[in-house]
């Protein structure tokens, strides 16, 4: 199981890294085109929106309802009945986000008020957003269809395509903000413009691989169908129990709108930085291990279902905790070496590394909520994870409002860290408590020593960069400095691990729990 694990991980990491090094490029070229101001904030509200559904919808709530149930097809029933169910999904699906476009549309103007209340003291930037919005609503409809086809890809151990298309939407907004921008009348709604295309080829990427397979659905309509009602009612509480992350984010984004022009950009690249190990790691294993853990308890296999949560939360622990202290420790300087360009000023360093900071010391919490949650949805439980994805809600919303007075835009990324943390510890507590997750032995010695290793990593991150200086030096001076502060944070942790008596057969324990 742990190589099956590793490989599949391996691929999905990889194939993200290039999306998000792409990632990378983008936000690059918008910062150095478009800078930070009024126009980037209403854009990245108009942006954030459909893609926030995406996120709660899409790869969010259906993916965690669907792939169980693709499982249950796949191990007990018939080849003509899993078609039958994927077809009906596929049509109906499809209507109910040709249905929600065509409201996101009309409704624009509501949406944003919803959503950023404070543009409306600005009229230029609400008419702005609004067009925007318009623009890019119906990314929603081509990416869900998108999650479908790749959620069926996965099921089938097929990781590489669905991991991959990301890249598409990264490059369609490439040639849109340097190509496109210039010849129109308001150059950032050219951006809107690559989101709508980008969601089209997304869609188009997957179809040779469904045909491949021969699986490529038939839309027909089901909603009589027990097996997409069941579906249907995994996913309504799904949506805030795997989901909380994204909706902590979005009242972030309602806060900031309240303060100065640039507080919604500032958390957006914050954001964007902490998405880059998020992504490559958290989305990894979190797509590896929800078909894993669904095959083994439509297997009713407890002990291969516990052992394979094991595993993911012990590479948690390993990648996560480094990268939370290198992230918060490296803000400003990541920042200046990445974005500090034209447009993008020694202040918009210091007002994102404020955000950052607070954004990064969350990163571990947010990669342990996307590796419980499966544990969870799995086993066809979505009523406990929206249980304890309320309360993480109801307290990010009151940390926002304590602390965005004396924090300004930092204070809701705090809030959201808060917030995330407080739904992990009940994730994880439930799932200790009903025996789903029986820990192997040998966690106290892992802890010790991934903990001791990246507390030395820090040390020496911290006595080593002064960010300060970094504001000032060139652009390849600043790349070279943090490239080698990466590097060596990278070889003191594997060294301190290796003299501390680690191994990577550490991860995969096959020993039986401790009673």
């Amino acid at each position: 199981m742990s190589k099956h694990l590793y490989q599949s991980g391996a691929v999905v990491g990889g194939m993200t890294m290039i999306s998000r090094i792409m990632g990378f490029v983008r936000d690059m070229l918008f910062a150095n085109i478009f800078g930070v101001n009024a126009a980037t904030d209403a854009f990245f509200v108009a942006f954030k929106i459909p893609n926030f559904l995406r996120r709660l919808f899409a790869e969010g709530a259906f993916a965690q309802a669907f792939v169980p149930m693709l499982a249950d097809y796949n191990h007990k029933g018939s080849p003509e009945a899993l078609k039958s169910f994927i077809d009906k999904t596929a049509g109906t699906l499809a209507l109910v986000q040709i249905v929600a476009s065509l409201v996101g549309i009309i409704a624009a103007p509501v949406l944003i008020t919803l959503f950023a209340p404070g543009f409306l003291w600005e009229q230029g930037q609400m008419e702005l957003a609004v067009q925007m919005l318009q623009i890019t609503f119906p990314y929603l409809l081509f990416i869900s269809l998108t999650a479908f086809a790749g959620g069926i890809l996965n099921a089938h151990g097929k990781f590489a395509v669905p991991a991959v298309t990301p890249v598409l939407l990264n490059l369609s907004m490439i040639v849109a903000a340097v190509w496109v921008s210039p010849h129109m009348a308001v150059p950032i709604m050219a951006l809107a413009w690559g989101v709508f295309v980008a969601g089209v080829m997304q869609l188009l990427f997957q179809i040779p691989a469904l045909l491949q397979l021969g699986i490529l659905p038939k839309m027909r309509l089901g909603f009589n169908d027990a097996g997409v009602r069941r579906v249907i009612g995994l996913m309504t509480p799904a949506i805030f129990g795997v989901s909380v992350v994204q909706v902590n984010l979005l009242v972030d984004t309602l806060f900031a709108s309240f303060l100065i022009p640039g507080s919604i950009s500032w958390l957006y690249y914050s954001d964007r930085l902490v998405e880059f190990p998020l992504g490559i790691f958290g989305v990894a294993i979190s797509t590896v291990v929800l078909p894993s853990l669904a095959k083994t308890h439509a297997a009713d296999d407890a002990a291969a279902f516990s052992k394979t949560l094991d595993w993911g939360l012990k590479l948690v622990l390993l990648i996560g905790l480094p990268a939370t202290l290198g992230l918060a420790l490296l803000a400003e300087p990541m920042l200046s070496t990445l974005f500090q360009y034209n447009e993008f000023n020694a202040e918009d360093v210091r007002m994102t590394g404020r955000s950052l900071t607070a954004f990064s010391l969350g990163l571990l919490a947010f990669i342990l909520i996307k590796v419980l949650a499966p544990g969870f949805t799995a086993r066809h439980d979505t009523r406990t994870p929206v249980r304890f994805g309320f309360y993480a809600m109801a307290a990010n919303l009151a940390l926002n409002a304590i602390l965005v007075a004396p924090l300004a835009h930092a204070g809701p990324a705090l809030a959201t860290t808060l917030a995330a943390y407080l739904n992990a510890v009940l994730l994880l507590r439930e799932l200790l408590k009903s025996k789903a997750y029986r820990p192997c032995r040998q966690w106290r010695i892992f802890i010790i020593r991934v903990a001791l290793a990246s507390a030395v990593m820090a040390g020496c991150l911290y006595y080593f960069i002064d960010a300060g200086l970094w504001i000032g030096w060139t652009a390849s001076r600043r790349g070279f400095g943090l490239a080698l502060a990466i590097g060596l944070g990278m070889l003191v942790y594997a060294l301190t691990l290796l003299l501390s008596g680690f191994r990577l057969g550490h991860v995969h324990d096959d020993r039986q729990p401790e009673s």
